[in-house]
């Protein structure tokens, strides 16, 4: 989780960037085990919502996300 925070550090980044900062190119894998468990717990937020499955999706920290990096 603190690798994927740290990436979306720099503002609002693609799915994309932020697997490539992981290292991971299985994008089902990455989805499952990351990016849904980080979008559930409040840490990242869509920059579109009502568009999930939009090519100009990003995702961006939360408030309660960039508490948890200086926490952490």
């Amino acid at each position: 989780m603190a690798r994927l925070l740290r990436a979306a550090e720099n503002g609002e980044q693609p799915r994309s960037v932020l697997q490539a900062a992981l290292g991971l190119r299985h994008t089902p894998h990455f989805r499952q085990a990351y990016l849904l468990p980080a979008l559930a717990a409040g840490y990242l937020e869509m920059t579109l919502p009502n568009l999930p499955n939009s090519r100009l999706q990003r995702y961006r920290l939360t408030a309660k996300g960039k508490l948890w990096l200086q926490v952490h």
